[in-house]
């Protein structure tokens, strides 16, 4: 499940989108809910939706349910980098170049 990347990430890291996961900061660009940004909470894989903090709506007896939100209608602003996710994000960008370079011959 994966969510493109902002602006600023995309210059700084050289690639599109990234599978999203917990605790990325995301802003959401379509929907009722949009401009509104948060920290993942839960990625909902059988249900293809992530779960965003502070984005909830309240059931008929009051209880406060988190709004599945699909991850292709947000964008990631910050993302958690560790140790994979830098090779990750490093094997995508080098694809990337070594194209670029691939297409200029």
């Amino acid at each position: 499940m994966s969510a493109p990347l902002s602006k600023e990430l995309r210059d700084k890291h050289n690639v599109r989108s990234i599978p999203i996961r917990k605790d990325d900061e995301v802003s959401i660009v379509r929907g009722n809910n949009k401009g509104r940004t948060g920290k993942v909470t839960s990625v909902y894989r059988l249900k293809y939706v992530i779960h965003i903090e502070r984005v909830s709506r309240e059931k008929s007896n009051g209880q406060s349910v988190p709004l599945g939100i699909h991850p292709s209608k947000v964008q990631i602003i910050k993302l958690k980098v560790d140790k994979d996710r830098e090779n990750i994000l490093g094997r995508i960008s080098k694809g990337r170049t070594e194209r670029a370079e691939r297409s200029k011959e």
